[in-house]
């Protein structure tokens, strides 16, 4: 059940951060969830991506990991 959870959280950082690439985009000074952030536009748009990544990772992790316990087909 934990990697199912984690699966779903992987997913749903990815999608948001993916979101958030692309709004960042198209409009460099809509910064999204990072606005605290600060350092400008670079910088939040390469924390975005490391953020999409950490999801992918994090999803195909957990995915590969129910399959081992035996909870994937």
């Amino acid at each position: 059940m934990k990697y199912d959870i984690l699966q779903v959280v992987g997913a749903a950082v990815m999608v948001e951060f993916v979101q958030g690439v692309i709004r960042l985009l198209v409009d460099h000074g809509d910064t999204g969830l990072l606005g605290w952030l600060g350092g400008g536009f670079a910088l939040t748009l390469a924390v975005h991506g490391v953020l999409v990544v950490v999801g992918v990772l994090l999803t195909g992790w957990s995915h590969v990991r129910a399959k081992a316990v035996g909870r994937r087909g």
